[in-house]
């Protein structure tokens, strides 16, 4: 049986449509578009991350650090990629119920983490960090962004 290229193209616009129509759909119920600024108050759109969010608001860093300060690379290209993939990734897992409580960050987000601590404090601590063999600043430090964590 072959298949008309007219038929073909329907059923390839009608796809397309259904992905582009819930994407759209997704991103606007989840308020995405609140996720391309820096507001932390964004990062509670899911109230996963209450607990993430007032421990914020009680820690050393509130003054002088949003959530993308230290969660988010600082180059603009690598941060809005991070924040889609971590987007993609949040949405799969709060739809289909599969995350782990409390939520963790992924190896690839840790890695962020470090580096922005770095950025900051890499005057302070460049005797001390092996970027290849750690340890991680939230080693000794896990409750310094977040103190719940402890």
């Amino acid at each position: 049986m072959k298949i008309s290229t007219q038929i073909l193209g329907l059923i390839l616009a009608t796809g397309l449509g259904l992905l582009i129509g819930l994407g759209s759909f997704t991103f606007f119920y989840a308020e995405g578009q609140s996720y391309l600024h820096d507001n932390p108050d964004a990062c509670v759109n899911c109230h996963i991350m209450e607990p993430q969010y007032e421990s914020w608001l009680n820690s050393s860093h509130q003054h002088v650090a949003t959530c993308n300060d230290c969660h988010a690379p600082e180059a603009t290209i690598p941060q809005y990629v991070a924040k889609m993939d971590n987007g993609i990734r949040h949405a799969w897992a709060f739809t289909f119920d599969d995350f782990d409580e409390p939520i963790r960050a992924i190896p690839r987000n840790q890695r962020i983490t470090q580096q922005r601590c770095v950025d900051c404090h890499g005057d302070v601590v460049h005797m001390t960090i092996d970027e290849d063999l750690g340890p991680q600043c939230v080693t000794c430090h896990g409750d310094v962004g977040h103190r719940w964590r402890r």
